[in-house]
């Protein structure tokens, strides 16, 4: 009985308050249903066709049935590229990445952990930071990616891993700068790989809403599946066939059995289903990620009208990160974690946020991040946003009774319920 209450607790509050959290969003009903099926008594160590334990026919089918659907979502060709659907999360991903092409020691050249960084990308306290020399670009007084120091620190330092795409960065990257990178390490260095994270975005890059790396040279494109893709929890690691089996018997190996035991075969039906749901063109996801997108241009124009500060100062994804110490250029009593704490009090959730060059500490920096995925799957549109971005102003400076601004919140969500479609 009690955990029956902790569940409908949590669809109560997931139904009646609005999500803004960039990496979160909602699945559908029939990919929820297919979470709870009889290959989760299955194990099922190793790879289809070698597999360690009996009994494993149907789920080599399984697996390599997501593959092909996995392979179809970013039109790729298996003669070129080829995946992994079995790592657990998206750290468990980089992880099998880095400890299968490198060797304890070897140089990561990564976004600077103080700008758009994420865990996995160096952070001291990650294996990730442990055991690599992490060494780490930034970005200018605009806040934009350095490339002059990007290209200068890979020359100096002769990374064997340069990493691209960022957790939190609400602009597009210029791909060019960092094949330049890897083409200028390869005249004095044996090699350098060039890796692509695009957890964030991965769902805008499957519908052509923003550039793939895919064709530009990348040999390694790591993503979650749940963030703009709407997939079950997960991760996946594309690789690079151009030049042989390298690549997929370094990562295949990691994944398994280095990093993780098993893959979860009960969840990959769920993946299988969420990508026969994005293939599927009556459920249109080309116009959905096109209404993501809007969406945060349309939200972020309201803050800045309002007086608040955006880190790059706009979004080119479906989030930003929003300075809370000024407005109008001017101080407030806020940090991250309290405007989060304001926010979630009318509940309406965000995440607190590092800014570039933040004097802050990360568990109370000075800004919060912002996202439209999980708003646009409920199908709130610009009018709605711009209501949003008000309720937000409102909120953080006290400008009106919380009770008023909670309502406010509620009746969108009353308007907008969530049907799991």
């Amino acid at each position: 009985m009690f955990l029956t209450d902790l569940i409908n607790k949590e669809r109560m509050r997931q139904e009646h308050s609005l999500e803004l959290i960039a990496s979160e969003n909602y699945v559908s009903q029939k990919v929820m249903s297919a979470y709870s099926n009889v290959f989760t008594n299955k194990y099922s160590e190793w790879y289809p066709g070698k597999r360690y334990y009996g009994g494993n026919e149907i789920v080599d089918q399984l697996e390599t049935y997501t593959q092909w659907l996995a392979l179809k979502i970013f039109w790729l060709d298996a003669q070129w590229w080829w995946v992994n659907v079995q790592p657990l999360s998206w750290s468990v991903a980089n992880c099998a990445v880095y400890t299968g092409l490198l060797n304890p020691g070897d140089t990561i050249l990564a976004m600077d952990l103080n700008a758009w960084w994420h865990l996995t990308h160096g952070m001291k306290l990650n294996a990730s930071g442990k055991y690599f020399n992490i060494i780490h670009y930034g970005v200018d007084k605009k806040w934009i990616i350095d490339y002059d120091q990007l290209l200068q620190l890979a020359l100096t330092h002769k990374p064997k891993l340069i990493v691209a795409w960022f957790s939190s960065y609400p602009r597009s990257i210029n791909r060019k700068k960092f094949l330049e990178c890897k083409r200028e390490l390869s005249k004095e260095w044996n090699h350098c790989y060039l890796m692509a994270d695009i957890a964030h975005i991965a769902g805008l890059i499957a519908w052509w809403t923003l550039l793939s790396p895919f064709d530009e040279g990348f040999d390694i494109i790591t993503t979650t599946t749940h963030k703009t893709l709407r997939w079950p929890r997960w991760a996946l690691i594309y690789y690079s066939l151009s030049q042989g089996k390298e690549l997929e018997q370094a990562i295949n190996r990691w994944v398994f059995p280095w990093i993780q035991g098993w893959p979860f075969d009960h969840v990959l039906v769920a993946k299988a289903q969420a990508f026969l749901e994005i293939l599927d063109p009556q459920n249109n996801r080309s116009l959905y990620c096109q209404k993501v997108l809007l969406n945060a241009k349309v939200l972020s124009n309201e803050l800045i009208s309002l007086g608040r500060t955006l880190t790059t100062w706009w979004t080119d994804n479906h989030l930003m990160v929003v300075d809370v110490t000024h407005n109008n250029w001017k101080p407030t009593w806020l940090s991250g974690k309290s405007a989060e704490q304001l926010l979630e009090s009318i509940w309406l959730s965000i995440n607190k946020q590092l800014l570039p060059h933040d004097t802050r500490t990360p568990q109370d920096p000075s800004g919060i991040r912002i996202g439209t995925p999980a708003i646009t799957t409920r199908g709130l549109n610009e009018d709605d946003v711009k209501s949003i971005a008000h309720i937000i102003h409102e909120c953080l400076l006290n400008l009106r009774d919380k009770h008023i601004l909670h309502e406010n919140i509620l009746k969108l969500c009353n308007q907008y319920p969530l049907r799991y479609s």
